[in-house]
């Protein structure tokens, strides 16, 4: 008898720690907001008037890369060789951007790869 009623209250001790952790496992807050699932088209820009400045102390790298873009854009990265690195640009005005180089060297410039988001 005093076997069973060890194993009633162990059970019973078991059981609510269990609850007492689900509770506070099933205590998560979302804020309110607009959420959901879709899809649609991606379109590119397309980018003109491209012009390379190389750098005024050493014109063998590409100091500076300018160009447009045909839509609005709010962050826009460029990458000039195959898996190098990105560098970030700065808006010069409406849709015109203007990209910090200096370490890319004209002969090693092997594509002008631009990355634009809204």
């Amino acid at each position: 008898m005093k076997r069973t009623l060890k194993f009633f209250v162990l059970g019973l001790i078991v059981l609510s720690l269990a609850t007492i952790a689900f509770a506070y496992a099933a205590t998560n807050n979302v804020p309110p907001g607009y959420y959901g699932d879709g899809s649609g088209t991606i379109s590119g820009y397309t980018v003109s008037n491209t012009v390379y400045t190389p750098d005024a102390n050493d014109p063998v790298n590409i100091a500076t890369v300018a160009f447009r873009l045909n839509a609005a854009a709010t962050t826009v990265q460029v990458r000039l060789t195959t898996g190098g690195a990105l560098f970030a640009c700065t808006n010069t005005a409406g849709n015109d951007w203007s990209c910090a180089i200096g370490t890319v060297s004209v002969q090693g410039a092997t594509k002008l790869e631009v990355i634009a988001s809204n």
